[in-house]
């Protein structure tokens, strides 16, 4: 057996399927297939129950995939190690984001880091929080950028900037000529939200809860720029990341309005399993990502 049987057991487990499994792993089906009859020859196991419709894997065969989890993660930490004893800055790097953050910050900071590090091979995962943690975990991916939540604490967190919330309002709405907006003026109104599974939600409801504000319950976006459209549709009102932002007041028929008393943040961070030997390659990742947005939300 080989490492690439451990992949390849563990891809279908995930999938459940051998086509799926096969194009993830970049095989055709039938390799993919005939990897796993043989790694279950050499174990002397049955790992798989065969059917026409789908992939079930028998009680054995899942604690070998757990266990093929396991040694997949030690091989990517001697990989690592392997490349701390030469550039630090040097060969792929995966990293994840969330969609709240990745499509405003990445256009800023992927420039500044292929500019500072052009030997660095970015991949780039976009997931939700609880996907990322797991991705993480398990080794699919190196670090990741999003909001510090109770999920990420299990990591290495290092700050690289805090952002704050805008009111966003319809055009015509009775609060589209204001220049800001106090918290304490939202009590009692309705606003819309981003649905279950954005940490940006949890974020955003507890400002506004805290303002005797409540969750509007016919709607629920998927995305930021669903929410956007929402409002400008005058379906209602919403708080949005500042990097989601204009520079313009008023565009495409939502009005952009800074809240105060106190002002709705989110702490964006950087986060990196623990005890990884390429931890010094994170940092330095992070203070260029630090050094980047704090210049960007400061002008």
């Amino acid at each position: 057996m080989n490492i690439r049987d451990f992949e390849y057991l563990v891809a279908l487990a995930e999938h459940k399927h051998f086509r799926k499994a096969a194009e993830s792993c970049f095989v055709s089906q039938p390799t993919l297939s005939g990897q796993i009859k043989k790694l279950e020859d050499e174990v002397g196991l049955a790992l798989l129950e065969r059917t026409s419709r789908k992939v079930l894997f028998t009680e054995a065969g899942l604690q070998l995939v757990e266990q093929a989890k396991k040694i997949l993660l030690e091989v990517k930490r001697f990989s690592e190690l392997a490349n701390q004893q030469g550039k630090e800055m040097i060969g792929p790097l995966h990293l994840g984001f969330i969609p709240t953050v990745g499509p405003y910050v990445l256009p800023w900071i992927v420039p500044t880091l292929k500019a500072q590090f052009p030997d660095l091979n970015l991949y780039l995962h976009e997931a939700q929080t609880h996907q990322l943690v797991k991705m993480l975990e398990e080794g699919k991916i190196d670090c990741m950028i999003l909001a510090s939540v109770e999920e990420t604490n299990m990591f290495i967190e290092v700050p690289v900037y805090d952002e704050p919330m805008v009111l966003a309002v319809p055009k015509d709405h009775k609060w589209a000529k204001e220049v800001s907006i106090d918290m304490s003026r939202l009590s009692g109104e309705s606003v819309l939200m981003l649905g279950d599974g954005h940490c940006l939600r949890d974020q955003a409801l507890g400002f506004c809860f805290a303002a005797g504000a409540k969750d509007d319950d016919h709607f629920k976006a998927t995305s930021l720029e669903t929410l956007r459209n929402m409002v400008a549709a005058g379906g209602g009102i919403t708080l949005m990341p500042y990097l989601s932002v204009p520079k313009e007041k008023e565009r495409d028929g939502v009005c952009y309005l800074p809240a105060q008393d106190p002002v709705p943040h989110r702490q964006i961070v950087l986060a990196y399993r623990p005890g990884s030997p390429l931890r010094a390659r994170y940092e330095s990742l992070a203070k260029e990502i630090e050094n980047k947005m704090s210049n960007v939300i400061r002008s």
